[in-house]
């Protein structure tokens, strides 16, 4: 399910799993979300739902506002969210509809968006990460400094998108692939591992992730695989080396044969020599 909801930051805390791990996590509460409306192709030129949260007074809401609410029959919300539903069936929402918490699941993962802390004008180093300067060695009221932010006379100028002191923070930021750690139902309550933006009582933007994430038992077949592909390694190494095991002993059989018909070569000629000096000593005899 694409569709998303809109909460508000608590905090931060860490918990601890079955092995004794911190891991850190961010605390996100959630009011109502209920659906305003449902926009659809043949009307707007897109699917989407728009999704309220909250109550608000009618006081402080204009009356541009409070005539779409009471177009759908309810009551006015504290803000507008659309969620694109491009490859679900439309006809699966309801105006009036309360979305809870539940349509997440533990283990899921989750893109985040919202409001970064303002930080005000801030310089160079804090902003943009510069090098400061040489504390001494001449160097005077130039600690901070950025240094040079242009060349000579040609081009003459300072070109567009110079990194240079100004406002940081108060910007719209998303957090992606995060991972619901825990889900307390009765409470309305998600725990998200790692940190979020804004501050504590800020709006977050929670919606499934839109990446691609592999999970572990891909990551533990392709362990799988590489210790099969180690096996085989190991086996042709063992079959390798049984076939030398094997050549050198065919090479030390024929090394012997050739040992043994050496010797009965010459024990053959020994006796022909043995028979040749007997030959002349029975001839002298007779």
């Amino acid at each position: 399910m694409s569709l998303g909801m809109i909460g508000q930051k608590a905090g931060m805390t860490r918990i601890f799993d079955s092995t004794g791990v911190s891991i850190p996590v961010t605390v996100i509460s959630f009011s109502p979300n209920t659906i305003t409306q449902i926009k659809t192709d043949e009307k707007d030129g897109y699917q989407a739902v728009q999704v309220s949260y909250g109550k608000s007074s009618e006081k402080r809401v204009n009356k541009a506002i409070s005539g779409h609410y009471k177009k759908s029959s309810l009551t006015p919300g504290k803000g507008l969210i659309e969620f694109r539903v491009e490859n679900e069936d439309v006809n699966n929402f309801e105006i009036g509809k309360t979305i809870n918490i539940t349509t997440f699941k533990e283990g899921e993962h989750v893109d985040i968006i919202g409001t970064t802390k303002g930080k005000g004008f801030q310089g160079g180093v804090k902003r943009h990460h510069f090098k400061t300067q040489d504390a001494t060695h001449g160097n005077s009221l130039s600690h901070r400094a950025l240094g040079s932010t242009g060349q000579c006379q040609d081009p003459g100028r300072v070109f567009k998108g110079k990194k240079m002191p100004g406002q940081l923070g108060n910007v719209r930021n998303t957090i992606q692939n995060l991972v619901v750690v825990k889900i307390v139902e009765e409470d309305n309550i998600m725990l998200v591992k790692g940190s979020v933006p804004g501050f504590n009582g800020s709006n977050l933007i929670i919606k499934p992730t839109r990446k691609k994430y592999t999970p572990k038992k891909i990551l533990s077949e392709e362990v799988e695989h590489k210790d099969e592909s180690v096996e085989v390694s190991k086996s042709n190494q063992d079959d390798k080396i049984n076939d030398v095991n094997k050549k050198e002993t065919k090479e030390n059989a024929s090394k012997e044969e050739v040992k043994t018909d050496s010797k009965t070569n010459e024990d053959n000629s020994k006796k022909d020599v043995e028979s040749d000096e007997q030959k002349p000593s029975n001839e002298q005899s007779k």
